[in-house]
């Protein structure tokens, strides 16, 4: 499957680019945070959310939709 990841805030910074498509051949959100934790060894380090469809996931979560998004902490007033 063909993965349109997005990065928000730091992780953007981290990863130098706001966006990129990943081929993915494995299920779960797990398998998908190896993979970007080895291209990014960075993100290990920070917390952030994913979600998937505009939703956040757990990282049990299996992968069904090509769009995943990777969101670092933030605050509301």
């Amino acid at each position: 499957m063909l993965l349109n990841i997005k990065y928000f805030g730091m992780l953007a910074e981290i990863t130098n680019c706001n966006e990129e498509t990943h081929e993915f051949s494995k299920t779960s959100v797990n398998e998908l945070l190896a993979e970007l934790f080895r291209k990014y060894p960075e993100l290990e380090a920070k917390d952030f959310k994913v979600a998937q469809n505009h939703e956040i996931v757990s990282n049990d979560s299996n992968i069904t939709a090509p769009e995943i998004a990777l969101l670092p902490p933030f605050s509301g007033g």
